[in-house]
């Protein structure tokens, strides 16, 4: 069993875990972690708790240290930076007339690389803009293009559901989504409905399929036709997790059955 604790990078971004060691650590507390990037700043948002780190599906990372308060200030000069770096990169993407739009600029902790995401339709040749930045900056540049569903995991928002995009608050990675996910669960195939504000499918089709899945054994498919002790009649509707149907009889009569009752 090992402690693990959540931290964010960011204001309001994604949690990650990381172990405790031996460091005593509460909400609130800021510390500098390590992470593809190099050493990052970052701050304590949930209390620690014990997992057996075998169950564990993720790689976990140590803490690097907590921060002092100069590490806070330096942390704070980054954010100021890399906010003019990001004004001047719009510029420079001007200056080049390239078709991209850049999303935000971030330095590492040691300001050993400054990056930043933009969003584009195509692949852009940004090499004279990398020359430009890196001489500017004197630090290793990465621009690193993302898709629509990045995009919209970077800028947040609220799903229809009325909460925080799940994107924005714990998904690390994308599975993929099929339409016949949305069929599966009897969804109007709407795409105001089952599409998400980055214009893919939601992401939220995938959790409960399993379950639509499960619940749809025994039942018959939409439109065909079943033998009943009242005739036999045409499946009008189906409601899944109730495990029900309702049939239309030949003299018009409906009649709703229970696949318990079958």
């Amino acid at each position: 069993m090992k402690e693990i604790i959540g931290i964010t990078l960011q204001d309001n971004g994604k949690i990650e875990y990381y172990y405790v060691d031996h460091f005593k650590l509460k909400k609130g507390y800021n510390v500098l972690v390590k992470t593809d990037r190099g050493i990052e700043f970052g701050k304590v948002v949930t209390n620690p708790c014990t997992v057996d780190e075998t169950k564990l599906k993720r790689n976990i990372r140590k803490i690097h240290r907590t921060a002092s308060k100069q590490d806070y200030y330096t942390h704070k000069q980054n954010l100021s930076d890399a906010k003019e770096a990001y004004y001047k990169c719009q510029k420079l993407v001007s200056k080049y007339k390239l078709n991209m739009r850049i999303l935000d600029a971030n330095y590492t902790f040691d300001r050993d690389q400054l990056m930043f995401r933009f969003y584009a339709d195509t692949r852009v040749d940004f090499r004279e803009l990398t020359k430009e930045l890196a001489s500017i900056y004197r630090t290793r540049i990465e621009l690193r293009q993302i898709g629509v569903r990045d995009k919209a995991k970077q800028v947040g928002g609220y799903g229809t559901c009325g909460q925080t995009l799940c994107c924005k608050r714990f998904l690390n990675d994308f599975d993929s989504v099929s339409i016949s996910m949305a069929k599966n669960q009897n969804i109007s195939l709407n795409p105001s409905k089952i599409n998400g504000i980055c214009g893919r499918l939601l992401c939220c089709l995938k959790y409960e399929d399993e379950c639509y899945s499960t619940c749809k054994k025994g039942l018959p498919s939409m439109g065909s036709e079943v033998e009943l002790k009242e005739g036999r009649g045409k499946v009008i509707s189906i409601d899944i997790l109730n495990k029900s149907y309702k049939v239309m009889l030949p003299n018009g009569n409906i009649v709703e059955v229970s696949s318990a009752d079958n």
